[in-house]
């Protein structure tokens, strides 16, 4: 699925002439058709899933802003703007993470729901987590919640 999106936002850019968007795209599709070749060759089959496109984008999001605070380090203001530019059409295709507020209200449902009270429940509470919110949370601050919730009393 979003493999079919990501072909599609290329198409849309190239019709529309926005060879920014054109770049960024190649540059992602490249990026996976590099991921596929690997893991047919790993014998994972032929394309990689929709989950591991996900880490894939996230990681070129993250080498972006790296790549971002390098160039403003040594005054390159120009290059940033390209980068950021390449992260805003990167993120088009990620799921929005939930912020810390709503990470805190879905911890807390979860976990009356499953009727977790005590730290034996945090494995299940963090599978079901998982489950509900695969690409919206990030579970390392989930799993501080968890616990912070556990130690303390309702």
């Amino acid at each position: 699925m979003l493999r079919a999106r990501l072909n599609e936002a290329l198409k849309a850019a190239a019709l529309q002439k926005d060879q920014h968007a054109v770049g960024t795209l190649r540059l992602i599709l490249a990026a996976l058709k590099d991921r596929d070749i690997a893991a047919r060759a790993r014998g994972d089959g032929d394309e990689i899933r929709d989950v591991e496109v996900l880490a894939m984008l996230r990681t070129m999001v993250k080498q972006r802003r790296e790549a971002i605070s390098l160039y403003e380090q040594s005054g390159r203001l120009e290059l940033a703007q390209q980068e950021q530019d390449e992260i805003d059409v990167i993120e088009r295709f990620i799921p929005r993470v939930l912020d810390d507020g709503e990470t805190k209200a879905a911890v807390r449902t979860v976990m009356s729901e499953i009727g977790a009270s005590c730290f034996k429940d945090m494995g299940r509470t963090m599978a079901e987590l998982r489950s509900r919110y695969p690409d919206q949370m990030d579970f390392s601050k989930a799993c501080g919640i968890v616990r912070e919730v556990l130690r303390s009393p309702a």
